[in-house]
């Protein structure tokens, strides 16, 4: 039994390693990234050492105590909220970017809490010719320096120690305000300096809290913060330069050299979209033969099960409901794992920051900046985690607008209807070795991408602020990626998509196989007299449409069907698009579940099924026209309940989640009636 425990508190600046060392100590499968503002919420979790348990908190990286975005903000709260209940602090610094991330240690230091610097990448300070005499280092700052490796773990044992010990970290006040400046607030916690309680009368301040502070709009003024500022930094280029020798400068690294293009005003997008258009074609190409052997692997189980098990109910629910609607999600996973995989690489190796960089420009035409690319591009995987990496914007306006247009993202959840789709409309070739289907599904990412361009153009005209939006934006050198963080990523993505997206449908095959199977009134019975008389060929065909027809089901799609119809859709389309509200996905398991319900051969691959279809006049249902006016629906439409309980969550109101879905939806609609009324 453990008795003994402490809590140490992860703080640094973006992008230095911290949720690396995190993993290290606890053993935690949390993401890591090459890529600032990767870390959103506070994540927890703990270690065993010596018998003593070790609760460690990861804050979001910011890089001053005066926070400018939300997710600074989190992190100076949480420091200052639980300062009594931290044992240490373990800040975490680029040793290649010394005097920058000095400037946070300073305030931290000045906190009061007992702290301890891991100094991380050395090694990428040793490739910029850069010496650190660490020693010196720590008698300047006053602070117990530890030398470590985030990445493989390397002087752990040593860090561990310094948490451990109780007398031995000791440091040098950084900055004292002055009794002017210094206001003493009621009831204030009698732990830390004078600087702790500057810091904390200054977020009250700006919370606008007036009935809990006095009057302190001439102490804690931006020009007094500056001035703060300037004191430390300048304290800091001391200590840097004196405890850090560079030698001989090359100029010609390989970041240096890659930069050259990969920043180029033209050679910049030119590659960013070679990138895009490789990426969907080794979707459709590589994904192509793992996706067979899955298709095989469903139909072989089906057949087999219907053998095994006894005629009856629980025998059509299994073989006829559940395992159709999650096997059309399941055969799509490789395409899936592709692109999951391929975007962690370009993550992990430093190049999304520089899309970031290369498209502000661009961004601030419409209302965003820089910083909007990163959850506009995370939104290929997901929205949900896309939207929650919008508060390191710090301009309101520019955050509010990248929420409520970042869902015009196609993400994967669209990615196994568009690919339904695209097979349905484009003939299984290649032309030079190119894949139709992959061109079709760039252009369909693409599309996502200029309606939200289009709407957050409109969202900049309406939404009124005058607070003006900069873009500040560290660019990491180039890395190698850590196949281990890879792994995780891959793991926890595919984790989420099929275990979030299979709860949805398994629950769903249920409720549409019940749908399908019953009927009011006899429906069935009488069905079944109709043709009793009869010895057609396609006789039990007929009758297992009409059924369907007949089922609560088909009653629920010929509800809406005159709704629909404009657009070139059936009441079986109908059923699809109700139970796709709850989760995109879920489009391909209904069809495979009603399909499979309506058609008695199930071993047919569901794209042919699906070709086969039939209105009620004989003619054709999947026409092209349909194929184009669904995926257009699908690249437009709002239907992701969890993204709205997203986008409710950050912005507190039921406004914008409000105004997301009907603004989308009825974009989704209007463009998919023009589409269908072109092409038909």
């Amino acid at each position: 039994m453990h008795t003994k425990s402490l809590h140490i508190v992860l703080i640094g600046n973006p992008n230095t390693g911290k949720t690396s060392l995190f993993n290290n100590l606890t053993g935690s499968n949390q993401k890591v990234s090459n890529l600032p503002g990767t870390t959103v919420e506070e994540k927890k979790g703990f270690y065993i050492l010596n018998d003593e348990i070790i609760n460690v908190t990861d804050l979001p990286g910011i890089y001053s105590l005066y926070p400018k975005s939300n997710d600074e903000k989190l992190s100076v709260e949480y420091l200052l909220e639980y300062s009594d209940c931290i044992d240490k602090i373990v800040f975490v610094a680029d040793a290649s970017n010394l005097s920058r991330n000095l400037l946070l240690l300073s305030q931290v230091a000045d906190l009061g809490i007992p702290i301890v610097l891991a100094l991380n990448m050395l090694d990428m300070a040793y490739k910029k010719s850069l010496i650190t005499d660490i020693d010196l280092l720590s008698k300047e700052l006053g602070i117990i320096i530890c030398p470590i490796n985030g990445r493989n773990g390397e002087g752990l044992k040593n860090l561990n120690l310094q948490i451990q010990k109780k007398s031995n970290l000791y440091q040098t006040t950084f900055f004292n305000p002055n009794k002017e400046q210094l206001v003493v607030i009621e009831q204030e916690p009698s732990k830390g300096t004078n600087y702790y309680k500057w810091l904390k009368t200054y977020l009250k301040y700006t919370n606008n809290n007036p009935k809990e502070i006095i009057d302190i709009s001439n102490v804690l003024n931006e020009s007094t913060i500056a001035e703060e500022t300037t004191y430390r930094f300048d304290k800091i280029e001391q200590i840097s330069n004196q405890v850090q020798t560079k030698k001989t400068l090359n100029a010609k690294t390989v970041t240096y050299q890659l930069d050259n293009v990969l920043l180029h005003p033209i050679w910049g997008f030119a590659v960013f979209f070679s990138v895009l258009f490789l990426i969907f074609q080794s979707v459709f190409r590589i994904a192509k033969y793992p996706m067979q052997w899955i298709e095989s692997g469903f139909a072989f189980t089906i057949e087999n099960l219907k053998n095994l098990l006894p005629n009856g109910v629980i025998n059509n629910l299994i073989t006829d409901g559940i395992i159709p609607g999650i096997s059309g999600i399941i055969v799509f996973l490789p395409q899936i794992i592709i692109l999951f995989f391929i975007l962690a690489l370009l993550e992990d190796s430093g190049y999304m920051t520089r899309v970031s960089f290369i498209t502000d420009r661009l961004m601030r035409k419409f209302g965003l900046n820089g910083k909007s690319v990163i959850p506009l591009i995370g939104s290929m995987a997901c929205a949900i985690p896309s939207i929650m990496s919008t508060r390191n914007i710090d301009n309101k306006k520019d955050r509010l607008i990248t929420i409520l247009v970042t869902p015009l993202m196609s993400c994967s959840a669209r990615l196994p209807v568009y690919t339904l789709l695209a097979s349905l409309l484009v003939v299984d070739t290649s032309f030079f070795g190119l894949d139709f289907r992959g061109l079709l599904m760039l252009c369909m990412y693409m599309l996502g991408f200029i309606a939200a361009m289009f709407f957050a153009l409109i969202f900049k005209w309406i939404l009124k602020q005058k607070e003006k939006s900069f873009f500040v934006l560290e660019l990491p050198d180039y890395r190698l990626p850590r196949w281990k963080n890879i792994g995780i990523t891959l793991k926890d993505k595919i984790k989420d998509f099929v275990w979030n997206a299979g709860k949805i449908i398994f629950a769903v095959s249920i409720l549409l196989w019940f749908l399908a199977n019953y009927a009011p009134n006899n429906a069935f019975e009488k069905i079944e007299e109709k043709y009793k008389m009869y010895t057609l060929a396609d006789k039990q065909e007929k009758i297992q449409s009409e059924k369907l027809e007949a089922s609560y089901a088909g009653i629920l799609g010929k509800s809406i069907e005159p709704a629909i119809k404009p657009l070139g859709y059936d009441w079986k389309i109908g059923i699809a698009l109700i139970t796709s509200f709850a989760a995109r996905e879920v489009f391909v398991g209904t069809v495979a579940t009603i399909y499979s319900a309506g058609n008695s051969d199930d071993e047919q691959v569901l794209s042919d099924t699906l070709k086969k279809q039939k209105n009620s006049d004989g003619s054709i249902l999947y026409t092209p026209a349909v194929i184009l006016s669904l995926l257009v629906f699908y690249a437009f439409a709002m239907q992701c309940i969890s993204t709205l309980a997203v986008t409710f969550r950050e912005t507190k109101s039921y406004k914008w989640p409000v105004l997301q879905f009907v603004y989308m939806s009825s974009f989704a609609y209007l463009m998919s009636f023009i589409v269908y009324n072109i092409f038909k």
